[in-house]
């Protein structure tokens, strides 16, 4: 008897989606492939693992009982692998990167060139979500790492810090104003102007006093916006003279961002803490390792500032 690996990879991924076309596209290969490997699997070991006529198309009772073991094999499989390219450093395969939209467009062009041209045999997948579809698609093993805000606390999956962000506020009323303020505290923010990104991925979520700014009554409660991007909300604030705040990164060579809107906060400042999530199952730990080293190398040069500052622990 033969089974290999990636008829293993077949069964795990009909059983995940319950539709060979959804599974052969998550294999990366045609539908008729995917088919005809688990069909042989089944003729070979004399047992058959799916029910075809449910929908969507289920394990057989035997496909359940044998489910857990293939699950073991493939993990047994991927550490292998995952010791033979760290001893031979010759990475290959496909590394599934989740990262969440108000962290992307300001941290991938850091380090996601070099690591392509260092790593020619590896295929980045990058998608770019929300912090709930991150969470789901790691569990679900569709993603092999999330970069994100912590904490999570999600007992399922394992937290790793890279680095902490400050904010800062962008306020674009004129910048000839007779007395400039040089720094700004939590209460001084005026609500009515402020311009938040949507509750997935808002700094609320770590700031309790920036949060109940929020649940403040607004007297233009149509400047009330709630996006997943940063730049389209740079785009609004700066059309209607309002406030939002904006994570450091995110204000380093924007064309968007007008720095002399920007202000800091007086301490203790507003932070969040990034890094990356994974499952207790994961097996690349040397591509992250590699992918940590790439990130705070570029990273940390810009947030020098933050070694002298004291600042608001994140929920």
């Amino acid at each position: 008897m033969s089974i290999s690996k990636t008829q293993i990879e077949y069964v795990i991924a009909l059983e995940q989606t319950g539709n060979f076309s959804k599974a052969a596209d998550k294999c990366y290969v045609t539908q008729s492939t995917l088919s005809t490997m688990i069909k042989k699997l089944e003729n070979e070991i004399n047992i058959v693992l799916f029910d075809r006529k449910s929908k969507p198309i289920a394990l057989t009772k035997e496909g359940i009982s044998l489910l857990p073991q293939f699950k073991i094999i493939k993990k047994e499989y991927e550490l292998l692998e995952e010791q033979i390219q760290a001893r031979t450093k010759h990475f290959h395969g496909t590394f599934r990167i989740g990262i969440i939209p108000t962290l992307a467009p300001f941290l991938l062009p850091l380090f996601l060139n070099e690591m392509i041209l260092k790593y020619p045999d590896v295929n980045f997948e990058i998608h770019e979500i929300t912090t709930t579809e991150i969470i789901n698609l790691i569990k679900q093993r569709d993603l092999d790492i999330g970069i994100l805000s912590l904490p999570i606390n999600d007992e399922e999956l394992i937290e790793k810090t890279l680095f902490h962000e400050d904010f800062l506020v962008y306020d674009t009323h004129s910048v000839n104003q007779t007395h400039r303020k040089k720094s700004y505290k939590v209460n001084e923010i005026d609500a009515n102007r402020l311009w938040l990104l949507e509750e997935s991925h808002c700094l609320s979520l770590q700031i309790e006093n920036i949060c109940q700014l929020k649940n403040k009554e607004r007297i233009n409660n149509n400047l009330v916006y709630k996006s997943g991007s940063i730049l389209s909300l740079l785009e609004l604030v700066n059309t209607n003279k309002g406030i939002t705040l904006l994570p450091r990164l995110a204000t380093h060579n924007s064309s968007v961002v007008n720095k002399e809107h920007l202000y800091p906060f007086h301490n203790p400042k507003p932070v969040r803490s990034i890094g990356f999530i994974t499952h207790p199952n994961f097996a690349k730990y040397k591509l992250m390792e590699i992918l940590e080293k790439q990130i705070l190398k570029t990273v940390r040069p810009l947030l020098k500032k933050l070694n002298n500052i004291k600042v608001i622990n994140p929920k």
